[in-house]
């Protein structure tokens, strides 16, 4: 009786164990080490001096460097990366603690993903976070996602629990942490800013297709559009359709720089905005749900001022002026930004330009045909016979 009793507590102890790992024995053998539980796994680490990340994989790796404040993807040209992705992946890294750990032997290492890098399959994807001046502030070595029950269907496409992963100065432990790391990976549109260009206060917007194309313009932001050119009336609803959808044309990725895009053949847009700036961009090939193109920004922003009020206190206007010069300087910096996508050509998506790029034809408005029967003629004929 006793002995069954002892058995029972063991079992229950196990089961209520915190993350108990499932490893390297068919059994699912566990231990953790009491004293690193739950320590950092990069006590001296702060984000404020990363200036560079790697990702190495055994596909391939991706280097982001930080230049001038901006995040850049070096295999991208020097594209702008996602400020928010690089600044949740450092933070997650400085956030790691220790969680169960377990003796892995280097045969074992494979089956963990966390062989050598560059050791084929099995091999660990490497993280690396430096200084600017080069210096290795963190390195880790990621492995398989940790679940805590074995997901249904295909487990590389599940999230995870956690990760399994190593210290390169420890390469005879393995580590369960609680964040699965997705963001450690080395695909390009994984790190792309999606950030385009954000058109407003637009002035007029010309089309032009293979033997088609559209012009509309309006005098000031309150006015009606006017369609150039003989026949049909403009639809107004699809002359707005068209300025919503250019209010943000984000990026989808990069192209590369030997890719067959295509921007010679394709539609070209030009759109002019009362700020005094001029958005030209070329479109090319198709790339399933995504279009090749090119965007230029020309010109220098320059926003009017609202009039003031004829009475208002100096306390306002002085609000008034402070939220005029931060507009400004919005505008300015979003300009820069998007003047600096000239050099690049780009894969924006196929759908959000289907308001915009349109023949002349289907921006006019369709009448309504009423097709129903004018049964009052009947009547007048039955009361006639």
């Amino acid at each position: 009786m006793a002995n069954r009793v002892v058995i029972i507590l063991i079992a229950l102890a196990v089961a209520a164990g915190a993350g108990a790992l499932y490893l390297l024995s068919g059994e699912g053998k566990s231990s953790s080490n009491a004293a690193a539980l739950g320590q950092p796994l990069f006590p001296q680490l702060k984000a404020a001096e990363v200036a560079r990340l790697t990702v190495a994989d055994p596909k391939g790796s991706i280097n982001l460097e930080k230049k001038d404040g901006r995040w850049t993807i070096a295999e991208a040209g020097g594209f702008a990366a996602d400020i928010e992705k690089v600044s949740e992946l450092v933070v997650k890294v400085l956030e790691l603690k220790t969680g169960q750990t377990e003796p892995i032997g280097e045969k074992e290492r494979p089956r963990m993903q966390l062989a050598p890098p560059g050791k084929g399959d099995g091999a660990a994807t490497v993280l690396t976070l430096k200084a600017a001046d080069g210096k290795v502030l963190a390195e880790l070595l990621v492995g398989k996602k940790y679940f805590k029950t074995q997901p249904e269907g295909d487990a590389g496409r599940a999230p995870g629990d956690g990760r399994f992963v190593m210290l390169p100065a420890d390469p005879a432990r393995v580590i369960v942490v609680s964040d699965p790391l997705k963001q450690a990976t080395t695909a390009v549109a994984e790190w792309v800013s999606r950030e385009g260009v954000a058109i407003e206060n637009i002035k007029s917007i010309e089309v032009k297709t293979a033997g088609d194309g559209y012009r509309i313009a309006r005098e000031h932001m309150d006015a009606a559009w006017v369609l150039d050119g003989k026949g049909g009336e403009l639809d107004q609803n699809k002359a707005n359709g068209a300025t919503y959808a250019l209010a943000k044309v984000e990026v989808a990725d990069v192209a590369a720089k030997d890719a067959d895009a295509g921007l010679d053949g394709g539609a070209q847009l030009t759109v002019a905005t009362f700020d005094g700036l001029e958005y030209r961009m070329k479109f090319g090939k198709q790339d399933k749900d995504r279009t090749f193109a090119q965007l230029v920004v020309e010109g220098t922003p320059a926003r009017a001022a609202k009039q003031a009020p004829v009475d208002e206190k100096p306390e306002d206007k002085a609000k008034r002026e402070k939220a005029e010069a931060e507009e400004a300087k919005r505008l300015t910096d979003r300009v820069a930004r998007e003047k600096a996508l000239a050099t690049f050509t780009v894969l924006v998506p196929r759908g959000k330009l289907d308001d915009v790029i349109k023949k002349r034809s289907d921006m006019l408005k369709v009448e309504q045909k009423d097709d129903r029967k004018d049964y009052s003629k009947d009547d007048r004929k039955g009361a006639k016979r």
